[in-house]
């Protein structure tokens, strides 16, 4: 692999210096860290990653090469890629290249041989930082870098016109707003009986009545929340037609904010396939992947909250809220991605769940 020498600079003026692979350009992002041991190529793909750098705290990536069978959308949308170490000769029987190779393909700038380890420390202590992937930390000005912000994520990440899968004659029909959605969301309603539109994030309530759908999904996204006041306004609307919905990542945090929940950003946020939640009901533990910096500030103390919603998981690294099953029209969201890919599966019966809930209605 053809490196150059370059660095990472963060806001507080750390400087962590490596190699410099894939697209030459410098880049200011949001530097976050996940922490899979694999499922990098759903990593880079996920589009929940938008405007940001991605450190992934395994040491060694790119082993089995590139897969596209296993993206999660269209292109990468991430900003720029940070590892320990990228494999120069990777080896498996659907290997369709070297990651090195298809990040450049991509215009993805590259930083490798720098000291993952101790940037994670970093972002776990002090918090998420910007930071400039760039030749020399002379090239940084700290005040621009500061005042990064990722904005417009939703609307450079969604689908550009509706589109339809699954079989035309299945037993129900769902619309997936597309927030920035994960592909394996809508495999994963096919999979249980679902025709999926798949419509953009800026669709009408209107035009989804329109639709006469036996359920709605609201899909994982960048960014923050409250960056998207016209969608908000659409889910108040949504809500009210009565239909089953599903809200993941995004959603969920989207669909609380319609129902007046207030959402706030970690510290460092979730990112990774090993976040352990609490199922409040069950009492039983699963294992999920997560990639989100935000979170929905449901305070079991507060009367507005309970009146709306029910807490159904929680986060047994930080008890922050994983899940919320509403009082007033049938609606449940997840924080983590049911779907994984990458990661576990323990939470998939959710899709189940939604599945039932439309049967439900049907029957009324």
């Amino acid at each position: 692999m053809n490196t150059k020498e370059g660095c990472l600079v963060l806001e507080n003026g750390m400087v962590f210096r490596g190699k410099r692979l894939g697209a030459a350009q410098n880049v200011t992002a949001e530097i976050v860290f996940a922490t899979g041991m694999n499922g990098y190529l759903e990593t880079l793909t996920d589009p929940s990653y938008y405007g940001q750098a991605v450190v992934q705290t395994f040491p060694l990536i790119g082993n089995y090469g590139v897969i596209p069978a296993d993206f999660e959308s269209r292109k990468p949308f991430l900003s720029a890629y940070i590892a320990s170490e990228i494999c120069d000769a990777p080896s498996n029987f659907r290997c369709a290249g070297r990651l090195a190779d298809w990040l450049t393909e991509q215009n993805i700038p590259v930083l490798t041989d720098i000291d993952t380890r101790t940037l994670t420390r970093v972002l776990r202590d002090h918090g998420t930082m910007n930071g400039m992937v760039c030749d020399t930390p002379d090239q940084a000005d700290l005040t621009q870098i500061r005042a990064y912000h990722v904005t417009d994520a939703v609307k450079n990440t969604t689908c550009d016109a509706a589109y339809t899968l699954g079989d035309a004659d299945a037993n129900y029909h769902v619309v997936l707003l597309d927030f920035g959605a994960k592909a394996n969301i809508a495999r994963s309603l096919a999979a249980r009986g679902c025709r999926v539109t798949v419509v953009p994030a800026n669709t009408k309530y209107e035009d989804i009545a329109v639709l006469s759908p036996d359920g709605i999904m609201l899909s994982n996204g960048a960014g923050d929340p409250a960056d998207n006041p016209e969608i908000i306004t659409e889910l108040k609307k949504i809500a009210a037609l009565g239909i089953p919905i599903m809200a993941i990542c995004l959603g969920h945090q989207l669909l609380a904010l319609a129902n007046g929940i207030p959402t706030a950003k970690l510290k460092f946020g979730h990112r990774g396939s090993n976040q352990p939640v609490l199922n409040l009901l069950t009492k039983h533990m699963a294992v999920t992947t997560q990639n989100h910096g935000y979170q929905v500030q449901y305070d079991p103390a507060d009367a507005h909250c309970r009146d709306t919603a029910d807490l159904l998981y929680v986060n047994l690294n930080d008890n922050t809220c994983e899940g919320l099953r509403y009082r007033h029209f049938p609606a449940m969201s997840v924080q983590f991605h049911p779907e994984a890919c990458a990661g576990p599966q323990d939470t998939e019966y959710i899709f189940d769940e939604f599945v039932q809930m439309m049967e439900v209605e049907k029957c009324r």
